[in-house]
């Protein structure tokens, strides 16, 4: 594994992470417990579209294949110790957790595709 690919997956799995943990502590306080992952999914997307079409640069598919294992296990581990273990929510595991797991690995691949088609 390249320099790159460790910072990419590392240093932006980690801060695409950090951002949904904190939004949803924010919204906690405005938004009913089982809505709050349908509402940071569509805000998770945006931020997480930009940083893959601003700050990620490879043109290997295998680059992006990578990148969304790498995060969707960063996800995965950080949400367990820092939701389950931590906080002990009552049925974490719901289909918006599944939801972002789902966007987390498939959205490195599908701006791969749109930028392979782009050149």
């Amino acid at each position: 594994m390249n320099k790159q690919l460790l910072k990419d997956s590392f240093i932006w799995g980690f801060v695409l992470w950090l951002i949904g943990y904190i939004l949803s502590f924010i919204l906690f306080f405005v938004v009913p417990p089982m809505m709050i992952g349908w509402v940071i999914a569509p805000i998770g997307t945006v931020i997480t579209l930009l940083v893959l079409f601003k700050k990620i640069n490879s043109k290997d598919f295998g680059y992006y294949l990578k990148l969304g294992i790498s995060w969707l296990i960063l996800a995965v581990l950080l949400d367990y110790l820092f939701i389950v273990k931590i906080l002990n929510p009552v049925g974490y595991y719901k289909p918006a957790v599944y939801f972002y797991y789902g966007l987390t690995l498939m959205l490195p691949i599908l701006v791969w595709k749109i930028k392979e088609n782009k050149r």
